[in-house]
């Protein structure tokens, strides 16, 4: 009975250990399960930041990937660009032609050193709706096609779809009829002006600045381009619309400034329901000319790819906050010297400064009257360096460059001696200089020089000679000379008149406006009063008035300042601005294109301690104004941008 007890009891006590053992194992089980999932979680925690850090805003739907991911991966992305092989415009060619091929394999050649994917399409892949499944279509010179391509192609714009095409679009039908310039006015807004005349070879082609597809080029620059296709002139006729380019030279072509720049577009961009499209009146194999031209073009191209693919653009401002243009008085002292004080009288009352050149020899003639302009303004040297006819004057040439460098190291000395205000800027008596002119201005201690002759932008230039640096500023517009003597236009207003009309001008390219004038002219007590409502007009163009030396300081920094933008993500561009300079940075504006509508922005630095930036953000135009300040030599500085996308 004994036994039959402590058997039992060892059962019991077994039963027990094993009962305790399961619930330890059962429990340590559970805890590895729930540390297990801990650990997972914690992981898709560290995943989740580490993508936020490098993408942005990323939403939980975005953590794994979808099919078109994989799909991507897997098989390579598919090719977004179209470009058109139209048949039908081939066959208005003449027998043996190969215009449209060669036309084609140009932008082949671009887009594939921009490293793009492409497809060369034909008629039909548009004829029947195949075209959607392009982000892009390009269309060089597609001027004959068929009625179903028309409709197709304004659906596929209208749908969100983006268009680059030159030349008179759809101007033909397919069986080579003359159509018209409905498509024209439909989808672009334009309303064709006229065909380029071949009579000259080539033809400027005058850029604006401060768009987004002339991001990085200097602003009035002049594209030579080809005339043996006839380019197209086109006016703008629809605010959806924006003109980029004008063919009127206003140095050789007669009739009215703003008429001839609205009535001669070249290129525009715009949109068309949810889609957008540039084009340009001329094809990209007719640019001609030195290595800058293809240089800028090769930017213009990459930027309207940019924008009609909807990537952000960036670029630093050519003028500071507000200001569209920029403009300088310059009044040169010779004869009548004392009609400064009617021009001085002007300037105190619309408190705004001047350039004023005068000769070391007037300088000393006029000395009391020169020390009084200082107070206004900047004095700059007025020097002659040896005279050429023109800049492709082979009989006559400047001084050798010693005697250059100790004309202007005298003519320097002798101004600031009078002045006691440093002397930076000279103007070459007769408006022409030469290697050896840059290289004596940069010895002297001169940081910009005033031109005549024609360059290709209007906004100053800089040059670099060793460890000097000085800007290259032109004269962009017509002086007194022109206006009053060989115009013989006395009257106030007609003088006011043309003046505005190259007010205008620059202001529309976004450049800088050269008001050269003489003491025996404009400054006269009858004509200097047009002075006076010139400044009122400008001030109320938002333009900025200014001296000569103001701008070379501004452009000193701005030259410096170096730009990229990268995009991350859907909901995240990447800034980067680092200024090699030796000069702090201030005041200076950053304009980012978006390129897409956004909500909800946020301004966050890569590194803590970088210094934050101001911004602001203008939601028509999806434009970011980034001010930065305090910038120091050597510094870099990277900001993220983060927003959100409008649900469409």
């Amino acid at each position: 009975m004994a036994v039959k007890k402590s058997e039992n009891s060892n059962k019991e006590q077994s039963k027990q250990k094993r009962l305790k053992s399961q619930k330890r194992g059962g429990a340590s089980q559970l805890l590895i399960i729930v540390l297990g999932l801990l650990f997972v979680a914690g992981a898709v925690l560290i995943y989740f930041y580490i993508l936020r850090g490098v993408y942005g805003r990323v939403g939980a739907d975005e953590l794994l990937p979808d099919s078109k991911v994989v799909r991507n991966a897997v098989y390579g992305e598919t090719a977004k660009i179209g470009i058109l092989y139209s048949q039908y415009t081939e066959n208005m060619l003449e027998p043996g032609s190969t215009w449209l091929n060669d036309n084609i394999t140009s932008w082949r050649q671009f887009l594939g050193t921009a490293k793009l994917n492409y497809d060369i399409i034909t008629d039909s892949t548009i004829e029947l709706g195949q075209h959607f499944n392009y982000n892009l279509l390009i269309m060089p010179g597609s001027r004959s096609l068929s009625d179903r391509e028309m409709i197709q192609l304004k659906k596929y714009i209208d749908q969100g779809g983006s268009l680059f095409a030159t030349s008179g679009t759809g101007s033909y039908s397919d069986d080579g009829k003359w159509r018209g310039w409905e498509f024209f006015k439909e989808v672009y807004g334009l309303r064709f002006s006229k065909e380029i005349s071949n009579i000259d070879i080539t033809k400027i082609h005058t850029l604006r600045g401060g768009l987004p597809i002339t991001a990085n080029i200097p602003t009035g620059y002049p594209l030579k381009v080809a005339t043996w296709d006839r380019p197209i002139a086109v006016e703008v006729k629809d605010p959806r619309t924006t003109q980029v380019s004008f063919w009127y030279n206003y140095r050789l072509e007669e009739g009215l400034v703003r008429e001839g720049i609205k009535k001669t577009a070249g290129i525009v961009y715009g949109t068309y329901g949810k889609g957008r499209f540039v084009w340009m009146g001329f094809e990209i194999n007719s640019i001609i000319g030195i290595q800058e031209d293809y240089i800028y073009f090769d930017r213009l191209f990459n930027n309207s790819i940019n924008w009609l693919t909807y990537k952000p653009v960036a670029f630093v401002k050519d003028w500071p906050s507000s200001y569209d243009a920029a403009a300088v008085l310059a009044p040169s002292i010779g004869d009548n010297a004392g009609n400064l004080n009617n021009l001085l009288s002007v300037l105190k009352s619309e408190n705004v400064g001047a350039t004023f050149f005068v000769s070391p020899e007037k300088a000393k003639m006029n000395s009391a009257l020169i020390k009084t302009a200082a107070g206004y303004g900047d004095i700059a040297a007025l020097v002659d360096v040896g005279y050429l006819a023109s800049i492709n004057d082979t009989i006559n040439k400047l001084d050798e460059y010693e005697l250059q460098k100790e004309k202007l190291s005298s003519a320097k000395k002798d101004i600031e001696a009078i002045t006691n205000k440093k002397v930076v800027g000279c103007l070459p008596y007769y408006g022409l200089f030469d290697q050896n002119t840059l290289k004596a201005l940069a010895e002297s201690g001169y940081k910009y020089v005033v031109t005549d002759s024609l360059t290709d932008r209007s906004v100053p230039r800089p040059i670099i000679r060793g460890d000097k640096r000085l800007i290259s500023i032109t004269k962009t517009a017509r002086d007194d000379y022109e206006v009053i003597r060989d115009f013989g236009l006395t009257l106030p207003e007609f003088q006011l008149y043309t003046y505005q009309e190259d007010v205008d001008r620059l202001l529309f390219e976004g450049g800088l406006y050269v008001f050269k004038m003489h003491t025996e002219y404009q400054c006269k007590p009858e004509n200097v009063g047009v002075v006076k409502e010139l400044i009122r007009d400008m001030k109320r163009k938002k333009i900025w008035v200014t001296t000569f030396a103001e701008v070379e300081k501004w452009y000193a920094r701005k030259n410096y300042v170096e730009l990229r933008v990268e995009q991350r993500s859907d909901r995240r561009i990447v800034v980067t601005v680092s200024n090699p300079g030796v000069e702090n940075i201030n005041g200076m504006i950053v304009d980012i294109n978006l390129n897409v509508s956004a909500k909800n922005l946020a301004l966050s630095t890569e590194l803590i301690g970088t210094k934050p930036a101001k911004y602001e953000y203008n939601n028509e135009t999806n434009i970011i104004y980034l001010f930065l300040d305090d910038l120091k030599p050597g510094e870099s500085r990277t900001y993220f941008i983060d927003y959100d996308r409008p649900s469409t």
